[in-house]
This record gives structure tokens, C-alpha cells and sequence, in this order.
């Protein structure tokens, strides 16, 4: 059987429950990622995929494939394409429709994205105001959640960058970006269920592996994609992960996903590339 847990916490989360609850009412589609979230307003909701078919929702599979550093590419059922963590350096064809962009270096976004992407969604705060992304595109659905960087002269930058989210095919896919910071509770509400999650594992760039894990762990995604890994051994954050999470190397660069082949044990997949 498929392991879940839930957390019970302290009656003064409800508020933070209560603020996804508010912005999942004022969403364009339905979040499956959050439902839980909703209901269970007195819960941290680490992760519970069911291992029912949602007929109306879950149809297809979705291809993701590891393009370089933190891009990776979401190919739908639907025939939409979304990079992640967008720059340009790496040589994308077809272009993809959605690209997704954070700030912390340039490798992670460009001022000038191709003129035919028809929606370059940035993760950083502008006019004082957080990036708010609730956009749908044929059977893809993207969100953000606001999160904040470092400086260059060492402080935070309130909202400076966004864990973004997208929903095909059924599945939850989560990518924390150039992650700074461990999330909070209000955090994990507004995120809600991931099967996939892909995670940065440079070891210190964004944050220690400890901290990188323990995010992971919290989360419990089906499975688990490493990028901006650098000349960190992988090794290491396997071990961390611990003996509740299974690995497989790929010698391909795509994962083909649907909630029905997610597999039983949360699985760490190293792509080609990685």
C-alpha cells in the first residue's frame, strides 16, 4: 500500500489554511493539488496520492525531460510545452508555449525571451507586488508560490522568486526553483500535494542537501527529479533521503508519467543530463 502521513498541527495554522482556501476560490480551474489542503484545515499535508482513476482529469501521460542546470521540459497529453526555469542557453524545439523564470542568476531566467513563447510567467516580485500566475493553457493549468532569495549583499528579498506548479493529466508537478529558504507551513498549504518534484541539489547555492532533503521528505512526492546540481555528488542527497526512497537511474533524458505507472515506493529518478 501506498504510504501517507498527516501532521497534525497547532489551531494557529488555520489562518494559513484559510488564505489557499480564499485563493483556490478566486483560480480559474479547480486545484486537485490543494483539495486537501481545503478540507483538512488543521493538517500540514505532506503528500497522498490516490490510487484512483480520475477519469474526467487524468487521461494521458506526460512527458518531462531534462533539458540542463534547472530546466526541464512538461510535455502534456494536450500537446503543451512548458520549460522551467527558463534562460535560453539550452536549445529547446519546438519552443515551448509556457516558460517559467526566477532570478537568482542569469541561468535561471532572460530579459528577452523569444518572441513566439506565448507566456513568459516570471517568479519575482515587481512594483512591490508578488508574481500571482493562475493560468491556463489547453489542458495545462500553472500556478506560483511566492518564495524569497538572497541578495548579493547578503539579506532577503521578500517575494524575490516562485516554487511554480503545474497541473496535467491528473499529476502535480512542483519546481522549487533556485530555493533559498526552508518553507513554512503556509508554504506547504498554498502547495499542496506533489507526485513530482523536482528539486535543486547543489549542496549550498540554494541550500545545504540537509535542508534540501528534509523538504523532499516533507512533500513525499512519488517521485523525485534532482537539477542545478553542479559537482555535488548525487550520492549524497540519496543518502539522506534514506532507505523510504527507492532510485533509478535513467540513461534517457524523459520520464513518461500518469497517475496510473507512479510508482508504489516514492522513487528518486536521475535523468541523463543530471
Amino acid at each position: 500500500m501506498r504510504r501517507f502521513r498527516l501532521a497534525i498541527v497547532a489551531a494557529a495554522l488555520l489562518g494559513a489554511f484559510t488564505v489557499a482556501s480564499r485563493a483556490q476560490q478566486e483560480d480559474p480551474v479547480p486545484s486537485s493539488c490543494i483539495a486537501m489542503a481545503q478540507s483538512l484545515p488543521n493538517v500540514v499535508y505532506a503528500n497522498f496520492t490516490p490510487q484512483i482513476a480520475q477519469a474526467d482529469v487524468a487521461k494521458g501521460e506526460v512527458t518531462i525531460t531534462y533539458v540542463g542546470h534547472s530546466t526541464y521540459l512538461i510535455d502534456t497529453p494536450g500537446g503543451v510545452r512548458v520549460a522551467t526555469d527558463y534562460s535560453g542557453r539550452y536549445p529547446v524545439d519546438p519552443m515551448p508555449r509556457v516558460v517559467t523564470m526566477n532570478k537568482a542568476h542569469s541561468g535561471h531566467f532572460t530579459r528577452t525571451p523569444d518572441p513566439s513563447i506565448e507566456y513568459p510567467l516570471n517568479g519575482w516580485a515587481e512594483g512591490g507586488e508578488p508574481a500571482r500566475h493562475r493560468v491556463v493553457v489547453g489542458d495545462l493549468y500553472v500556478r506560483n508560490v511566492p518564495t524569497d532569495i538572497r541578495t548579493w549583499e547578503g539579506g532577503m528579498e521578500i517575494d524575490g522568486n516562485s516554487i511554480f506548479i503545474f497541473e496535467a493529466a491528473g499529476l502535480c508537478i512542483g519546481h522549487l526553483g533556485h530555493l533559498h529558504h526552508d518553507l513554512t507551513d503556509a508554504h506547504y498549504a498554498a502547495i499542496g500535494r506533489l507526485d513530482v518534484l523536482m528539486v535543486p541539489v547543489d549542496g549550498g547555492m540554494t541550500q545545504s542537501l540537509t535542508n534540501m532533503s528534509r523538504i523532499a521528505e516533507r512533500l513525499y512526492s512519488s517521485v523525485i527529479l534532482p537539477m542545478h546540481r553542479h559537482a555535488t555528488p548525487i550520492g549524497e542527497f540519496i543518502s539522506l533521503m534514506g532507505e523510504g526512497f527507492a532510485t533509478d537511474f535513467r540513461s534517457e533524458r524523459s520520464v513518461r508519467l500518469s497517475l496510473s505507472n507512479l510508482p508504489r515506493q516514492p522513487t528518486i529518478v536521475i535523468l541523463d543530463g543530471v
